[in-house]
């Protein structure tokens, strides 16, 4: 069942809408704790997201804030509402968060220190301004040909801090999400807030082979109203006490899974960037092998596989895998949508054997008269042949016997 509102972002908690007011210049750098309590910096002695490029499907992108200069390299609008280059932010709700998300992913920071970084600062971005719930075609659609656009343009991960509160997906989604992994790209999806009222994750977060990202406070415990539980969570990142770019030049503090998201993707593009090699299932089973342990083992409804470490992601040895270890969309797809299908027709399992051929019948002696033929006689043989003078004897002798008798009584 879809839900009424469409798709909907994960949206933040608690945010100002307008600029936070730093007493010194860097502020706002010196609040993202999460860039040394989660390894971040560590990484970036290895790489800081060179040559991977992340699509922001969102509310759009603005490109020309101080903390993203340079950082969109190209955009699209598959609203209708927006620009061509997807960096005017559309609707009429939250569209800052686009912005904000994009720079926990890969903002540069300003001069001097100050201003937002992402975790993978040197990585590329991509634009998408999608219209929740407005726009020329409905929610679902959009995202559809989102993802396809961030696979045609370029995208090595796909960000969406979006939920469409449901469990299932539409078809189109189907298509999308297995073009996407069928061209090696991760798709990393949040979990959604309580507070928002998403008391489970929905898609794209239960959607195999997706990368769910949870949310955790300062203390590393699972956050209350800022992130949601489900058995398809990932690894958890930091949800509470964010802050983030808005569109013009300001900043502003925020709580959630949207802003868990994107910091989850920059470290995505960290262990890209530093194994260029690795397909998209190994850079996937990296963060999950990697991750500090919490809650139950293995995956745990609040914490998946634990809180990421994004320095362990890039330097550890991690044996390799052969499979997606979040599930595989495409199996998903032929087990359930296949009554849908119209049925196929298929060969039996063995072909069927040769028709025997029946024998036609001997030809048989012509009827002709009673008495027995010569060839007959011969299959009789002597024995027969010997019984038949005898019997013919008798029978003459019988004859004779009768008329002597006769021409005695005659006689007198």
């Amino acid at each position: 069942m879809r839900a009424p509102a469409g798709v909907a972002l994960v949206t933040a908690l608690t945010v100002a809408l307008a600029p936070a007011a730093p007493a010194v210049a860097d502020e706002v750098r010196d609040r993202q704790y999460w860039l040394d309590a989660y390894g971040v910096r560590d990484a970036w002695a290895v790489t800081r997201g060179e040559g991977v490029t992340i699509a922001i499907i969102d509310t759009g992108v603005d490109g020309t804030h101080p903390d993203l200069a340079g950082a969109v390299v190209d955009g699209t609008d598959v609203s209708g509402l927006g620009s061509s280059d997807g960096e005017t932010p559309v609707g009429s709700d939250g569209n800052a968060h686009g912005t904000m998300v994009a720079s926990l992913a890969a903002g540069r920071g300003s001069a001097g220190g100050a201003g937002v970084i992402g975790t993978a600062p040197a990585a590329d971005l991509l634009s998408i301004s999608v219209g929740f719930g407005e726009g020329e075609t409905d929610s679902d659609e959009q995202i559809a040909d989102a993802v396809r656009w961030a696979v045609d343009n370029g995208a090595d991960i796909i960000n969406m801090s979006l939920t469409r509160n449901t469990l299932e997906w539409p078809e189109s989604w189907d298509e999308a999400f297995l073009y996407a992994m069928e061209n090696d790209v991760v798709i990393v999806a949040a979990a959604g807030n309580r507070g928002s009222g998403t008391t489970s994750v929905g898609a794209p977060a239960t959607m195999p082979g997706v990368l769910t990202v949870a949310g955790v406070d300062r203390r590393g415990s699972a956050s209350d109203t800022a992130s949601t539980q489900g058995i398809t969570i990932s690894v958890s990142a930091p949800s509470e006490d964010l802050v983030g770019a808005v569109p013009g030049d300001g900043h502003v503090a925020w709580n959630g899974t949207s802003g868990a998201t994107p910091i989850v993707a920059g470290i995505v593009a960290l262990v890209r960037s530093a194994h260029p090699t690795l397909d998209a299932a190994n850079v996937i089973q990296r963060l999950l092998a990697t991750a500090k342990p919490a809650g139950a083992p293995g995956a745990d409804p609040l914490y998946g596989y634990g809180i990421v470490d994004a320095s362990a992601a890039v330097r550890e040895d991690v044996p390799l895998v052969d499979a997606n270890p979040m599930g595989d969309l495409a199996e998903w797809v032929r087990i359930n949508r296949r009554a849908d299908a119209p049925p196929v027709p298929t060969p039996s399992a063995a072909p069927l054997p040769e028709p025997t051929p029946i024998a036609a019948p001997e030809a048989s002696e012509p009827l002709g008269t009673l008495l027995p033929t010569l060839n007959q006689l011969r299959e009789v043989g002597l024995p027969a042949l010997v019984l038949l003078l005898f019997g013919a004897g008798l029978i003459a002798l019988v004859v004779l016997a009768v008329r002597s008798f006769r021409s005695l009584r005659n006689s007198e």
